[in-house]
């Protein structure tokens, strides 16, 4: 019996990642042209796509089959389709277009902490000055607080009902980092005896405001603008929201944090966190583990921390006991914190 053909090296990942930013740019490139829009719009040949998009034949038709190649499109013959995905996320007449979200992921202020990542390494945390995207009022959860809502409404609509499974009782909650402030107002939108205190800088705040109105729910949404390590909380909370925080700090300033929430929370209290939760090997699953290298390249000390990791600093700030909840199909998961 003949043994199995020995695979050959190839350096083919080597080439696909060296030339990785290239799909960084034909997707945006794409999504600002509106290629994706103007498809769904029945413009689905190169010559329609250059009208619509006021761009040369020959740049869309290049960048249009790159984008088949990548999985974005589906070409036949000389039209192109919008793959499922592209046509739910990449339509901007779509509800659940996601292209505005490039405005935050690919902002110069988060991406140039990985213009020296071999810097980072060395350093063991961001090379960008002032603390990277946590220095003190950055303008850049500006544009994440305009550019997330649409990919954060969901989850936030999941831990909501999650957490305020019957949403018939009276809640306090104090909504940390708030950004666009959808998770808090989840819960106030779907309990009308909920009340949101809303914190975060003061013109990341002014997104929250707008969005509170236009959820009807400003009359029971107030703001707490500053910093979440020096505003005082007040007390008697029934939740407190930590969604997509804490990965930014280093455990013992997450302590910090945590046991400042503790205290504001009333009797029966629970923290509420939200993270990408890897499991304990640090690899998997990689949607969840790679987010360390975001905070290696744009934090001083930020990391995806494994459950085994919240859970201890839970513990260590006062709380009694923690428990962990998928929230699918997002890839990110629920931590509560009982006081």
């Amino acid at each position: 019996m003949s043994s199995p053909a020995t695979q050959q090296p190839t350096p083919q990942l080597f080439f696909q990642t060296l030339n990785a930013y290239q799909r960084t740019e034909a997707l945006r490139a794409a999504i600002e042209l509106e290629v994706f829009t103007a498809i769904a719009e029945d413009k689905a040949t190169v010559h329609e796509l250059a009208r619509k998009c006021l761009a040369s034949e020959r740049g869309m038709r290049i960048l249009c089959d790159y984008l088949c190649m990548m999985g974005f499109l589906n070409k036949d013959r000389v039209r192109y389709s919008l793959t499922q995905d592209s046509a739910i996320f990449l339509n901007k007449h779509s509800p659940a277009y996601l292209g505005g979200i490039t405005e935050f992921i690919l902002a110069p202020e988060l991406t140039a902490g990985f213009k020296d990542l071999a810097g980072a390494v060395r350093k063991g945390g961001t090379v960008i000055p002032e603390d990277g995207t946590i220095g003190h009022d950055n303008p850049i959860w500006v544009k994440f607080a305009r550019a997330m809502g649409a990919m954060m409404a969901l989850p936030a609509q999941l831990m909501a009902q999650l957490v305020d499974e019957k949403a018939d009782r009276g809640l306090k909650i104090l909504d940390i980092a708030a950004g666009h402030g959808l998770f808090g107002l989840a819960f106030a939108s779907r309990n009308p005896s909920v009340e949101v205190a809303a914190l975060d800088w003061p013109n990341v705040l002014e997104v929250a405001k707008e969005n509170a109105e236009r959820a009807g729910v400003s009359h029971r949404y107030s703001t707490l603008p500053g910093s979440a390590f020096d505003v005082d909380f007040g007390t008697g909370y029934d939740l407190v929201l930590l969604t997509n925080f804490l990965h930014h700090f280093d455990p013992p300033t997450c302590e910090v944090l945590l046991r400042k929430v503790h205290a504001a929370l009333g009797e029966g209290g629970r923290a509420v966190t939200l993270e990408f939760v890897p499991n304990d090997d640090r690899i998997s699953p990689p949607e969840a583990a790679g987010f360390s290298l975001m905070m290696l390249g744009s934090t001083p000390s930020g990391e995806a921390y494994t459950f085994a990791e919240l859970e201890r600093m839970a513990a260590n700030a006062g709380f009694a006991h923690s428990e962990i909840h998928p929230l699918p199909p997002t890839v990110q998961q629920v931590i509560v914190s009982q006081k």
